[in-house]
């Protein structure tokens, strides 16, 4: 008989980046690569002491600079991975919600009804939480023993929490993040939780 599969002991940490100008205006920011506000890295350097407690195996970022910044401002040097990238939106890419509701007719919502093709060919939810269920794949080993630090974007990192509480990808829309939050992922009673959301200094 096979041995019971062993809980994982560490603690899954999500980290969304610091405030960047089209965060602050509500313009979708998906592959456009812009940085850091000024507020964003203050933010983002007050992340040392938020994370110190933490036992820290592996760290991954979105190889996009926002996140990355945050990153180092936070004290680390990460390898980057493509699949934490932020959900493409196409033709929705630097577009407020208001705008693309206005143009739509009716209350568009990118976790419902999806994204446009424009530059990019944009994705749907599920494309996304496929790049998110190899994230988690690939910290899964370090997860058994050590905490995994995920430096992401928004939407991105929504989809990864529902995914790993193996709830449907859409569930992500009711989890909100904000700029420079932090939120904590495990595992009580051998079951999948969140034990912080959106935690923000």
């Amino acid at each position: 008989m096979s041995p019971e599969p062993r809980v994982p002991e560490g603690r899954l940490v999500l980290v969304r980046h610091g405030a960047t100008e089209w965060s602050e205006s509500g313009q979708h920011t998906g592959r456009t690569d812009i940085p850091l506000t000024a507020k964003g890295e203050a933010r983002a350097a007050d992340l040392p002491s938020r994370l110190a407690h933490l036992d820290v195996g592996l760290v991954l970022s979105s190889p996009l600079q926002r996140a990355l910044r945050t990153a180092q401002l936070a004290g680390f040097e990460p390898e980057t991975d493509d699949d934490l990238l932020e959900w493409d939106y196409g033709g929705y890419e630097g577009r407020t919600t208001k705008e693309i509701r206005a143009e739509l007719g009716y209350d568009w919502a990118v976790f419902e009804h999806g994204v446009v093709p424009g530059v990019t060919p944009g994705e749907t939810v599920e494309e996304v939480a496929a790049r998110a269920s190899r994230v988690l794949r690939r910290v899964a080993p370090v997860l058994a023993e050590r905490d995994v630090l995920l430096f992401g974007h928004g939407h991105a990192l929504r989809v990864l929490a529902a995914v790993f509480l193996r709830e449907h990808p859409r569930l992500g829309a009711k989890l909100l993040l904000d700029a420079g939050s932090v939120s904590v992922l495990e595992y009580a009673r051998e079951q999948p939780a969140i034990a912080v959301w959106n935690h923000i200094c």
